[in-house]
């Protein structure tokens, strides 16, 4: 009788440990499903992540637009700025002028990346000295001055460069600005948006500082 005892004991221990390990496999078995399922959920954030990325590069004919005529815009603005660097006889115009230069020649080379990234043609260099190519490109956007008036600023010198200068910025100001709202309104692409905010508070402040210095506020 112990003998049949030890054996039954035995046997259920061991049916007992074979139920055991296989509900261990069994959740083994899910664990593992559930891993592939957290792998499987993680790939679609994944792909939404890269499609955002994708669409903060997207741009279109505004944004074109925007960097072809702004960086025409702002070249001409430089050369304004070099030549109050010689031809003004205030500091502060000259102090000015510097800060302006500072502000957009890097403004030029981002705007030049764009189009290149894009596939665009970067437009020429306006005070390269081919004929009448200032005159010409000053017609198409608000601001510019023709290239009699660059001349014109060229030849000045003391206090009248000095507030021929500042008339011409400003007004080469409010058309930049036009442009930039323009851009805001119309443009795609996240970095040229940002860079006619950035065009609006800057030029918007430069004006105020100018016209105090012309006496006008």
């Amino acid at each position: 009788m112990t003998a049949r005892r030890t054996f039954v004991r035995r046997t259920a221990l061991a049916a007992t440990t074979a139920v055991a390990a296989l509900a261990l496999a069994a959740c083994g078995g899910d664990g593992g499903h559930d891993m592939g399922s957290m792998e499987s959920d993680s790939s679609p954030s994944t792909s939404t992540s890269a499609s955002a990325s994708a669409e903060a590069g997207e741009h279109n004919k505004a944004d074109v637009d925007f960097a072809t005529e702004m960086i025409q815009h702002h070249r001409q603005a430089v050369e304004m700025a070099d030549m109050a660097a010689k031809g003004a006889s205030s500091q502060e115009v000259k102090d000015l002028a510097t800060k302006i230069k500072g502000a957009q020649d890097p403004e030029i080379k981002t705007m030049s990346g764009w189009l290149t990234s894009w596939g665009e043609e970067v437009p020429e260099d306006m005070s390269s000295g081919m004929p009448g190519m200032d005159h010409d490109m000053s017609s198409g956007m608000p601001g510019m001055m023709s290239g009699e008036d660059m001349d014109k600023l060229e030849k000045a010198s003391g206090t009248e460069f000095d507030k021929m200068f500042l008339d011409m910025m400003v007004q080469h100001h409010e058309g930049a600005i036009e442009m930039a709202k323009g851009e805001k309104a119309d443009g795609e692409y996240g970095p040229a948006t940002k860079l006619a905010d950035d065009v609006i508070t800057a030029q918007t402040a430069e004006i105020e500082q100018m016209n105090k210095m012309l006496g006008k506020s």
